[in-house]
């Protein structure tokens, strides 16, 4: 589903989701400055949640997508794992762009611990560091 991204296409943009049943956050960031910043939480379901991700999309235009796939603390795959992973296909499929997969064990308490007031943009914040610390 992802592409490989090449020194020579730099730089590339980047909206991040942290993917939850009731609510997505979503960060925004690129390759050159190598930094994610919150951007939102989209707290619809069904078709409105993609309609909310298309007007993202519209306005930040980015080249990929980054989604954090949660596991246990072992790596093993649960529920929520498998959701996300659907999440990243259904988001490759409706808007055409690379999906990377992210492991985002534990997002959501690091936002916590950093106080962050939007939970789920933060920890969206921390899957796409993450990604952009493993870009060459």
């Amino acid at each position: 589903m992802s592409a490989a991204l090449s020194p020579s296409d730099l730089p590339h943009s980047f909206l991040a989701f942290d993917f939850g049943t009731q609510r997505v956050g979503v960060a925004v960031g690129n390759s050159l400055l190598r930094r994610a910043q919150p951007l939102t939480t989209v707290s619809v379901h069904g078709e409105a949640r993609f309609r909310a991700i298309a007007v993202l999309i519209t306005e930040w235009k980015p080249d990929a997508l980054v989604v954090g796939v949660p596991t246990h603390p072992d790596g093993a795959a649960h529920d929520n794992t498998r959701r996300a992973k659907r999440f990243a296909h259904q988001l490759h499929g409706r808007f055409r762009l690379p999906v990377h997969e992210v492991d985002e064990r534990y997002s959501t308490t690091e936002a916590r611990a950093a106080g962050a007031s939007d939970l789920d943009a933060a920890a969206a914040a921390l899957i796409l560091d993450q990604f952009l610390r493993t870009l060459p």
